[in-house]
């Protein structure tokens, strides 16, 4: 089983608007995602939420360090799930059932560092 990544990105503006019922309804949703995930033959390996783009930090090239995010854009990067899984096409399945209402998701191989991806 290869490991991948499956980035969530949205617009902040759907969770800043949000009620309490409505974020209760998303963590339903994961908590139901990540059964899923071993439903359909694959491994949670890891995974996070992030705060918001407004609490980041970002350091560019040179150490300039800004607070903030690196780029404005409508969806940012709001957390992640790491997963095992057969092969590409079996993560592309695991992911379509992610919860991102207020975006998507990005599926992105997990590099072995034994080997260079490029």
């Amino acid at each position: 089983m290869a490991k991948y990544a499956i980035l969530i990105y949205e617009d902040p503006a759907f969770y800043a608007n949000a009620t309490p019922e409505a974020w209760a309804a998303v963590v339903d949703a994961h908590s139901t995602f990540t059964n899923q995930v071993v439903e359909l033959g694959g491994s949670l390996v890891g995974g996070e939420a992030l705060a918001p783009t407004t609490t980041a930090t970002t350091i560019k090239g040179g150490g300039t360090v800004t607070d903030g995010p690196f780029v404005e854009t409508k969806e940012a990067f709001g957390g992640y799930y790491v997963v095992e899984a057969r092969d590409l096409d079996h993560t592309v399945a695991i992911g379509k059932l992610c919860p991102a209402p207020g975006g998507g998701v990005e599926v992105r191989p997990v590099v072995d560092p034994t080997t260079n991806p490029f």
